[in-house]
């Protein structure tokens, strides 16, 4: 039999990539408790297409498709390293898009209703604190607007990585007010040692009413179901201002 000497193999190179197929088996296989190697080397072959047929030499024979070829251990170790990146968590939202056969919201939260995203974000800090993953199962009844799904722990560590995902991308979207919040300034008092508590963040959720309502009670349920994205744009330029105001003062 005459393997071919080269063959190329492709795999997904960024979370961008993936979709609802791979995240679940990737999602799957945090759930399993495995290594990292593990968990790449699992990624590796079944992304690419890839199975092993048995031992050859020092090394395997391999099938994709119809094609059979060899890999050497050394050269499998060194593949794998194309998937790195699954060690990191994204910086971009990334979810699954049904769960059982309920859609998603929007990955960013456009169209999100601040209120949701204020109890979302409650939920998360709660599950930092806690590992109750039942605050993981009444965030997705949000983000997925169904109160019958129960979801299976790769998707509960979806929600996770959404959230992960969602407010890394905020960050950089909302600088000024997400800086702020880091820096426990104005609008958002978080200590970034540890978890926010109860009150705390009951304390951050009014503030940030309150400033979007600037101290306007009759304007509160307007803002709570103001969308998500329209309510960080007006909380990043107040903070920007507050930040031009304090400059202005010291000097």
């Amino acid at each position: 039999m005459k393997l071919p000497e080269k063959i190329y193999l492709t795999v997904p190179t960024s979370w961008a990539e993936l979709n609802d197929n791979q995240l679940y088996y990737i999602f799957g296989l945090f759930a399993d408790n495995l290594s990292s190697a593990q968990i790449k080397a699992y990624c590796f072959f079944t992304w690419s297409g890839t199975k092993l047929l048995c031992r050859y030499g020092d090394g395997y024979l391999a099938k994709r498709g119809k094609e059979e070829f060899t890999l050497t251990s050394a050269v499998v170790a060194s593949a794998i390293h194309a998937l790195d990146w699954v060690d990191v968590l994204p910086d971009i939202p990334v979810r699954i898009s049904k769960i059982k056969g309920a859609k998603a919201a929007e990955p960013t939260l456009v169209g999100f209703a601040f209120e949701r995203y204020l109890y979302c974000e409650n939920l998360y800090q709660g599950y930092l604190q806690t590992q109750q993953h039942h605050l993981l199962n009444e965030m997705a009844h949000l983000l997925y607007d169904s109160d019958k799904i129960t979801p299976n722990q790769a998707e509960k560590i979806g929600i996770f990585y959404w959230w992960m995902g969602l407010k890394s991308y905020y960050a950089r979207q909302f600088p000024h007010f997400f800086q702020s919040v880091s820096d426990n300034a104005n609008l958002l008092h978080a200590n970034v040692n540890r978890p926010p508590t109860s009150a705390e963040l009951q304390q951050a959720m009014n503030a940030q009413i309150r400033a979007l309502t600037k101290g306007d009670v009759t304007k509160e349920s307007q803002i709570l179901a103001m969308d998500t994205w329209r309510a960080l744009v007006e909380l990043d330029a107040q903070a920007r201002e507050y930040e031009e105001i304090n400059k202005t003062m010291k000097k």
